[in-house]
C-alpha cells in the first residue's frame, strides 16, 4: 500500500472587496457615491496581526521607569542583627534582606523598555485590515471639504450633527488645515490626526473615520507607503 503525504492546504486569500462611500459637504448633502480603494478598504481582515501591531503600540507608550532598590541599595545593614548562635532563630547576615522591613526587594521592578520591534509591512497590514473592517459596517464617512473661515466650535459641532456623526470620531485633516484643527479640538469624542499618523489602533478605538477629499488614501498613497 502506497501513502501520500500532503503537507497543509494553504487557504486562498479573498479578492479585496469594492465599497462606496457617499461623498457630503458640511451641511450633510449628498453630493454622490466614491468608490474606496478595494486593496485599502476591502481586504479580508487579519485580525491576529491587528492585535499584535496594537499591543505592541501600547507596550511602546509604558514609561518603563518604574524601580525598587535592592539589598545592595538599601540604606545601613553594616552588622548582623542578632548573634549567629544562641538565639534558636535563623541565621541572618545583614537587615537588607528581604525578609526584613526596610530590607531590599527581591526580584522587584527595574527600569526598562516595553517597545516590540515589529515589521513595517505588518504594520501596513495592520492599518488596512482595521481601515476594511470600518469600512464594512460602513463607519467610514467623507466629506468634500471643511471651509471654516474661522475656528469655531460651535460650527464644527453642527457640522458632525449633519453628517450623523455620533460617538467617537477619528477625523483626518490636511496639515495645514489649521482653522479645522482648531474648531475640533475641543469637541468630545473627536480626535484629529494627519494621515501620516493614521494607524491600526486609532482607527479599532473609534466608532467613525472620517476623511476629506484631500486625505482619503488612494492606491498611491498605499504604495508609497
Amino acid at each position: 500500500m502506497t501513502m501520500t503525504l500532503r503537507g497543509p492546504v494553504k487557504k486562498e486569500k479573498a479578492a479585496p472587496v469594492e465599497r462606496t462611500v457617499a461623498r457630503r459637504d458640511t451641511s450633510g448633502q449628498v453630493l454622490g457615491q466614491v468608490t474606496l480603494e478595494p486593496t485599502i478598504f476591502g481586504i479580508e481582515p487579519n485580525v491576529p496581526v491587528m492585535h499584535q501591531v496594537t499591543k505592541a503600540q501600547l507596550n511602546a507608550r509604558r514609561a518603563g521607569t518604574q524601580s525598587t532598590k535592592t539589598r545592595a541599595e538599601v540604606r545601613g545593614g553594616g552588622k548582623k542583627p542578632f548573634s549567629q548562635k544562641g538565639t534558636g532563630r535563623a541565621r541572618q547576615g545583614t537587615p537588607r534582606a528581604s525578609q526584613f522591613t526596610g530590607g531590599g526587594v527581591a526580584l522587584g521592578p527595574k527600569p526598562r523598555k516595553y517597545a516590540e520591534s515589529t515589521p513595517k509591512k505588518m504594520i501596513k497590514l495592520a492599518l488596512l485590515s482595521a481601515l476594511s473592517d470600518r469600512a464594512a459596517i460602513e463607519r467610514v464617512a467623507l466629506v468634500d471639504l471643511f471651509a471654516f473661515e474661522a475656528p469655531k466650535t460651535k460650527d464644527a459641532v453642527k457640522v458632525l450633527s449633519n453628517l450623523g456623526l455620533d460617538g467617537k470620531v477619528l477625523i483626518i485633516v490636511s496639515p495645514s488645515d489649521e482653522a479645522t484643527a482648531l474648531s475640533f479640538r475641543n469637541v468630545p469624542n473627536v480626535t484629529l490626526q494627519t494621515a501620516d499618523q493614521l494607524n491600526a489602533y486609532d482607527v479599532l478605538l473609534h466608532d467613525w473615520i472620517l476623511f476629506t477629499d484631500a486625505t482619503l488614501p488612494v492606491a498611491e498613497k498605499a504604495e508609497a507607503n
